[in-house]
């Protein structure tokens, strides 16, 4: 019989990987957290060593190397995301981004509780980063203040995901728990599967102790701690209203009773309103089968197969980040070329467009916010374009605002093509890409980002839609380039406008 290696150690082993190590940052039951550096670019990682009994045999790598798949997916603001990882080497490990900063448990510890602002801000930040990971299929399982670096003002989790692969029978650590008392669902610490739900619990136990310092189960034996969570004794005194109803209702034993994660996010985009849970006999047809959702357990793993001995999943984020990289590209062209081939009607066209996406987001959180309230009705899609009048009225002051802001920058931008003596065509095409960037980042520009970068995530999430979605992004941006390398610019009217002739172009 072989001896599994040994952990490697700072003062005895000072590279894994790519990564040379430069100091212990904390251990566990699964291993060790180290900072690491990367030996050519310099990057600073967490880097997790993680104890060869945790993984087990080469099954439990395979499956390992199937969870850091899924956790590479993940890509949010909110979450530590997976930057490299070898689940076949001697020693496996993994590295994921290096957040600085305080945890949110040494932050209340040292500074005190959240405001309730802050509590807040919290909550909502938690939930978008636990929807984030929900998205790609992956559970986090250890939502707690530990495993969450405070960056800022911004809660950034760390440690996730990587409890589905303890499931495996075959993996026996010895006093090993996945997960933590007073934040642990109490369908977890019985044996039952983990679901969306089990985080729902997890996330109402931290933001409790963000608000009052203390976890809502109390402290001291772990298993008073878990019969507690059991019988859903919580203490959430000190919790400011009416967010104090949310967390009860998400702190219910029976996950079933819990509020479904869509309901906590758009509950926290209005939390000044009491937080009404609905029974399961009083929705709709197609809000119960969200709920069921919820309570559902992760799907297993797919069966081994043919599955090969080292899946490249770094080959396989690098590519999918090349498409979408290819397809943001395409875009940009195709809006710059409007606009520079096109000038006289290319800037009110992109405006408008800019309009209609932030009009079609109003009009996407009414349909969340009405299925919310009483659900899903044949009368939806009616009400909608019904209403849809009222929300281009609605979305037109702050298009107004930032078309003007990007005014601003349409005019410095000529100005600088003209000091810097730039042809006519590249003068407009640098005043065009100033609009974009206007766009991109004046007021309300979520509204418009969060759904074209959705679009653009789920057409390069595989070959076949990224082909056809390239191929359309990339006729459509050679027309205006074809115009202008064979027409010049093309004003309405057919003569150029005052502004090229004072400037002599």
């Amino acid at each position: 019989m072989t001896t599994a290696p040994r952990l490697p150690q700072a003062n005895r082993r000072e590279s894994v990987g790519d990564y040379d190590l430069l100091s212990l940052l904390g251990q566990g039951g699964m291993g060790r957290v180290h900072l690491a550096s990367h030996r050519v670019s310099g990057e600073r990682v967490a880097l997790k060593v993680l104890r060869t009994q945790f993984v087990g045999d080469e099954e439990g790598r395979q499956r390992l190397a199937r969870e850091v798949s899924s956790l590479q997916r993940v890509r949010s603001r909110w979450v530590a995301g997976v930057v490299a990882a070898d689940p076949w080497g001697e020693v496996p490990w993994l590295a994921t981004r290096y957040v600085p900063g305080p945890t949110l448990h040494d932050k209340i510890v040292n500074e005190g509780v959240l405001s309730s602002d802050e509590v807040e801000q919290l909550a909502s930040d938690l939930a978008e980063g636990i929807a984030d990971c929900h998205a790609v299929g992956v559970l986090h399982r250890d939502v707690k203040p530990a495993n969450i670096i405070v960056e800022g003002r911004t809660p950034i989790l760390i440690d996730f995901g990587l409890a589905r692969v303890a499931d495996d029978p075959k993996i026996t650590v010895t006093g090993l728990l996945i997960g933590t008392p007073g934040y642990l669902p109490p369908e977890i610490a019985v044996g039952d599967p983990a679901t969306p739900a089990s985080d729902v619990h997890s996330w109402a136990a931290v933001v409790a102790y963000a608000a009052t310092g203390r976890p809502p189960f109390g402290e001291g034996n772990s298993m008073k701690l878990m019969d507690r969570a059991r019988r859903g004794e919580h203490d959430l005194e000190g919790v400011p209203q009416p967010l104090r109803g949310l967390l009860g209702q998400a702190l219910s034993p029976d996950p079933a009773d819990r509020p479904t994660l869509d309901e906590v996010r758009e509950w926290l985009r209005t939390p000044r309103r009491p937080f009404v849970h609905k029974p399961v006999e009083q929705l709709s047809l197609s809000d119960r089968t969200e709920r069921e959702k919820a309570t559902t357990p992760a799907a297993p793993f797919p069966p081994l197969g043919k599955l090969g001995r080292r899946p490249d999943s770094r080959r396989d984020a690098r590519l999918e980040k090349l498409r979408r990289g290819a397809i943001w590209l395409g875009l940009l062209a195709f809006t710059v070329g409007v606009m520079a081939a096109f000038p006289s009607v290319g800037f009110l066209a992109v405006l408008g467009a800019a309009w209609l996406i932030r009009s079609a987001t109003l009009a996407a959180g009414d349909l969340r916010r009405w299925r919310w309230y009483r659900g899903r009705k044949w009368h939806d899609a009616p009400r909608l374009l019904i209403g849809a009048p009222w929300r281009l009225v609605r979305s037109l002051p702050k298009t107004f605002v930032v078309g003007m802001w990007g005014y601003g920058f349409v005019v410095a931008a000529v100005l600088i093509g003209f000091a810097l003596q730039l042809s006519l065509p590249a003068a407009l095409g640098l005043a065009g890409l100033a609009f974009v960037v206007a766009l991109w980042t004046g007021s309300g520009r979520d509204r418009l980002r969060d759904p074209v970068t959705k679009v653009v995530r789920r057409v390069s999430e595989r070959w076949v839609p990224w082909i056809l979605g390239f191929a359309v992004v990339l006729t459509l941006a050679l027309f205006p380039i074809q115009t202008l390398a064979e027409e010049g610019p093309q004003f309405s009217g057919g003569d150029e406008s005052w502004w090229v002739e004072l400037l002599g172009w």
